[in-house]
C-alpha cells in the first residue's frame, strides 16, 4: 500500500486552496492564558473530513469515477465523501451505524449517498462495507486507514502554519482513528501533536503507551463522540503517530460537555461532543496552553435537540 507522505500533504493542500477557503484560527483567552483554535467545524460539511474526501475522489482515474466509491462513517467521514462525490459526479454508498445522530445522516443523503444502516456493536461495519465494494467494483475509502485520507486532513496542518507565520509548538488534535493526527504529524514535524480521546475510547493513547496496537477495553463506556468511536487505529497511521506523539490525553464527558458550552458562549461556535475534546482537554488544564498552543476542533453537526439540552443544563 502507498504510504502517506508530508510532499502528498502538499500537495493535497493545494487542492483543497482551489476550491475552500482557509478556515478561521481564532484566538482564545482562557483564565490567564492565549491559545489558539482551529475552527474546522466551520467548513462545508462542518468537519475537517471534507479534506480528505475530496483529496481521495479527486484523484481517482476516469474508471475508477464510473464505479463509484464505498464508505464507512458515522456521519463526518460520510459527509465529506458524499460533498466530494456530488461534485465529481461520482456515485457513493455509505455505510453509516443505526445510532448515527439523525442529522449526519440526513446531511449524508442529501448530498446524494445511499446510506446503508448497520449495527455499531454487532456488525462489521469494514466487511459490509468492503462486500458492498466488491459487488460493484467500487473504490472503498476508508475514514483513516486511507493515504490520501491522511493527507488530505494533513492540509489543515499547512493551513495553520500560513496563518500563524510559522509551526506552533503543539498541536491537540481530536482523535479516532488518527487520520488527522498523522496528516498533521506529517504536515507539521516542528510541532508536538498531541491526539486526544474520550475515556475509554482511548485506543491512540493506549497504543502509544504500549508502543504497539492496541484495542479499546471491551467494557468501554457510553460516550456522546459518535465520530470517535473507532475500536483501534491501523498500522498506516500507527506508523506516523509512534514516530510523532510522545503521548496522548483522556477527557471524560463532563469535560467534553463544558468545552462544548464554552466554543457556544465565547465563541459564537456550535461543536459536536467528538469535535470538542482537544479543547476540553485544554480547558480542563490537561494541555499546556499559550500563544504557541493550536487546538483544532474539528466537527460542529451537532444533534439539535442533544446541543439544546446541553445549553439548558
Amino acid at each position: 500500500m502507498r504510504k502517506p507522505s508530508a510532499e502528498g500533504v502538499a500537495r493535497a493542500a493545494a487542492k483543497i486552496a482551489e476550491i475552500l477557503p482557509m478556515t478561521p484560527l481564532l484566538p482564545v483567552e482562557y483564565g490567564k492564558s492565549r491559545f489558539w483554535l482551529k475552527a474546522e467545524c466551520l467548513q462545508p460539511v462542518g468537519a475537517f473530513k471534507i479534506r480528505g474526501g475530496w483529496h481521495r475522489l479527486s484523484d481517482l482515474t476516469g474508471e475508477e469515477r464510473v464505479r463509484g466509491v464505498v464508505a464507512v462513517s458515522s456521519g463526518n467521514h460520510a459527509q465529506g465523501v458524499a460533498w466530494a462525490a456530488k461534485r465529481l459526479g461520482i456515485s457513493a454508498t455509505i455505510v453509516m451505524p443505526r445510532d448515527a445522530p439523525a442529522i449526519k445522516v440526513e446531511r449524508t443523503k442529501q448530498l446524494g449517498a445511499t446510506v446503508v444502516p448497520y449495527d455499531r456493536m454487532t456488525e462489521d461495519r469494514e466487511a459490509i462495507g468492503q462486500a458492498i465494494a466488491a459487488e460493484h467494483g467500487s473504490v472503498y475509502v476508508h475514514a483513516f486507514a486511507d493515504p490520501w485520507v491522511i493527507e488530505g486532513q494533513g492540509s489543515t496542518g499547512i493551513e495553520i502554519t500560513r496563518q500563524l507565520g510559522r509551526q506552533p509548538a503543539r498541536i491537540a488534535v481530536c482523535c479516532g482513528g488518527g487520520g488527522l493526527t498523522a496528516g498533521i504529524a506529517l504536515a507539521c514535524p516542528e510541532a508536538q501533536v498531541i491526539p486526544v480521546e474520550p475515556e475509554g475510547w482511548d485506543d491512540v493513547c493506549r497504543s502509544i503507551e504500549a508502543g504497539e496496537i492496541q484495542c479499546i477495553a471491551p467494557d468501554a463506556p457510553r460516550t456522546a463522540c459518535d465520530a470517535l468511536q473507532t475500536f483501534a487505529t491501523s498500522p498506516l497511521n500507527f506508523d506516523v503517530i509512534r514516530q510523532r506523539c510522545k503521548f496522548g490525553l483522556r477527557v471524560s464527558e463532563h469535560e467534553i460537555r463544558e468545552a462544548q458550552r464554552f466554543a457556544f458562549s465565547h465563541l459564537r461556535i456550535v461543536l459536536e461532543p467528538g469535535g470538542a475534546v482537544a479543547l476540553a482537554a485544554a480547558l480542563s488544564g490537561k494541555l499546556e496552553l499559550d500563544e504557541h498552543t493550536v487546538v483544532v476542533a474539528t466537527g460542529g453537526n451537532a444533534d439539535p435537540e442533544a446541543f439544546a439540552r446541553l445549553l439548558v443544563k
